[in-house]
């Protein structure tokens, strides 16, 4: 019967060969040939189930046989030649003679690291995958190659430097007390923080949230009375500094002015409570704002972008977040149109606006001009009395939302001189009617009405100077000839009616 190879041991080794090798198996006495892939190799038959080889140079993964007088075998044993470990970058590439420091190595055909070395020094592993390795470095002294040892041999080396490193120190805290609760944010300052490894309050650590060579910033722990912060790094431990675990009543809001504002947001708001001091944040449903002052009692804060709904608005300090207020993002307002859009230079007329979003109009302006006695009628319509103005103007509705723009509808409005007649061309014709009369005169373009002693006439206006009216039928004498437009009545002037 032919050998049969159950194994080889180890199952992988360098590409350039003379790694030994125990096969285990069976019918190895006689064996003639061994051969890993198709090169064969120097081998030792130990008894019938065991040889030792050792591998003959070669790449990839390649089948393991046993040739004897009786055949050779066929099992699928398999050998890898592991390519070496190469290494690109060491970070840091220094720390403490003391160790004890995170390296993260990086480089190709890392798997299955069995050893780094610091010099001669082991490190001891934490990760390893193909390309990157993380490693607890050892004590040492100098400067000293780092090494990576796999299955596919020893890695190139690459300089690391043990350094003194200068034992941090720190000066402030801010705050310097909080909630027994903790979760509040701490701001240590010092010098040499850098690569801070714990901070503790008393014997509870902190969440380190930053961490810079003069300052860092921890989430407190939980805790009660007065205890020591201090900073540990790869340099020791700090000095102490007291911080104390206090009562803080959680912050109370009672009123929000204004309670509403645009979506856009940016406008200020201002907040009115108790326990609001040393306030850490003040949201808008999830968003953030900005906040400007802050008493005991009251905080200004401007108010972040929000959709068209309604949030909730939270202040939260060192005691906890306080009960929420409803607050109103509302939609810009819009203005479509407006009837009319004709009027007298002296104001003083209805004017009603079109558009969306009217409902808490507090402001309507004719230009520059505002308007006076606003009336919502609903969320689409209002009335005012338009101020007194010239030329033509764009009509702006403004409410907690913003200013409406002239982007949309047709938002203007002209303001007209009153109508004056200078002459009448003829001044006489037969009271049967019919005659064509010229009225001179000025602001005559608007002309909606000419009458003849209270009498309408039909008419055509020519020009801003001048209009042709049909005279009506009248009783013989004299009656009064006047023009109205959307700016008022004119003057009057005499119309003489001939007996037929």
């Amino acid at each position: 019967m032919a050998p049969v190879v159950t194994s080889v041991s180890p199952t992988q080794g360098v590409p350039a060969g003379g790694t030994n090798v125990t096969i285990t198996g069976s019918g190895f006495t006689g064996a003639t040939l061994v051969r890993f892939g198709p090169n064969g190799t120097n081998f030792v038959i130990v008894s019938d189930t065991q040889i030792t080889a050792k591998t003959p140079a070669g790449t990839g993964t390649v089948q393991v046989t046993v040739t004897a007088p009786t055949g050779t075998s066929t099992q699928n044993v398999f050998f890898t030649y592991a390519p070496a470990p190469v290494l690109t970058t060491l970070s840091p590439t220094s720390g403490p003679t003391s160790g004890g420091n995170v390296v993260t190595i990086t480089g190709t055909n890392l798997t299955g690291t069995t050893s780094v070395k610091f010099g001669s020094n082991s490190a001891t592993i934490l990760t390893n995958t193909a390309t990157q390795i993380t490693a607890i470095a050892p004590a040492g002294a100098g400067t000293v190659n780092v090494t990576v040892t796999t299955a596919g041999g020893t890695s190139n080396t690459l300089p690391y430097t043990y350094a003194a490193v200068p034992i941090p120190a720190i000066s402030s805290l801010s705050p310097s007390s909080g909630p027994t609760s903790g979760g509040n944010v701490v701001t240590i300052t010092g010098t040499n923080l850098t690569s801070t490894t714990a901070v503790k309050f008393g014997s509870n650590s902190a969440t380190i949230l930053t961490n810079t060579a003069t300052q860092i910033t921890a989430i407190a722990p939980a805790g009660a009375g007065t205890v020591n912060v201090t900073v540990t790094t790869t340099g020791g431990t700090s000095n102490t500094l007291p911080y104390t675990y206090a009562a803080v009543p959680i912050p109370a809001i009672s009123s929000l002015s204004p309670s509403s504002g645009p979506t856009s947001g940016g406008n200020v708001v201002t907040i009115t409570g108790t326990n609001l001091t040393s306030t850490t944040s003040v949201k808008f449903g999830s968003n953030s704002a900005t906040i400007l002052t802050n008493t005991a009692t009251q905080i200004t804060a401007i108010a972040p972008a929000g959709p068209p709904s309604s949030v909730n608005v939270t202040v939260t300090t060192a005691g906890g977040t306080s009960n929420p207020l409803p607050y109103f993002y509302l939609a810009a307002p819009t203005l479509n149109d407006l009837s009319p859009h004709l009027g007298p230079a002296t104001g003083g007329n209805t004017v009603t606006v079109f558009g969306t979003n009217l409902t808490l109009t507090n402001a309507v302006n004719f230009g520059g001009n505002p308007a006076t006695a606003i009336n919502v009628i609903s969320d689409n319509q209002l009335t005012v009395t338009a101020p007194a103005g010239s030329g033509t103007v764009v009509v702006t509705v403004t409410t907690p939302g913003g200013t409406s723009t002239a982007a949309t509808g047709n938002p203007y409005y002209t303001y007209l001189g009153a109508p004056v007649l200078t002459s009448l061309t003829p001044s006489h014709g037969a009271d049967l009617g019919g005659d064509a009369i010229v009225l001179g005169g000025s602001n005559l373009t608007y002309t909606d009405a000419v009458s003849f002693g209270g009498v309408p006439a039909s008419f055509a206006a020519i020009s801003d100077t001048q209009i042709v009216a049909t005279s009506p039928g009248g009783a013989p004498g004299t009656v009064s000839v006047s023009v109205h437009t959307p700016a008022g009545n004119s003057n009057v002037l005499p119309y003489v009616y001939d007996p037929s």
